[in-house]
């Protein structure tokens, strides 16, 4: 694995991902999901709320990288509060 170069940054990024990811799939074998709609012109699932959320969380990171000078933290802030907000009411 070390042409990969994971460094702990990469490391912890990719866990927390695969932890959200085991999470929703407890989650809905506890709980199948029902698609609703909510702020979102479409009907959607708890799956692709979280989908559209990390893809949001994406480019909230490039956005904040590309075309400001705040600190990444910043970014991560918001595109937490932006999931949180995406998967309650989204």
């Amino acid at each position: 694995m070390e042409w990969m170069v994971w460094t702990l940054p990469t490391a912890i990024f990719f866990s927390v991902i695969a932890a959200i990811l085991l999470g929703m799939t407890a989650w809905e074998l506890v709980s199948p999901t029902v698609e609703r709609r909510g702020f979102l012109p479409i009907a959607t699932t708890r799956g692709d709320r979280l989908f559209i959320g990390l893809l949001s969380a994406a480019y909230i990171h490039l956005a904040v990288v590309g075309f400001t000078d705040i600190t990444i933290w910043f970014a991560l802030g918001a595109s937490v509060l932006w999931l949180l907000v995406l998967m309650r009411w989204g």
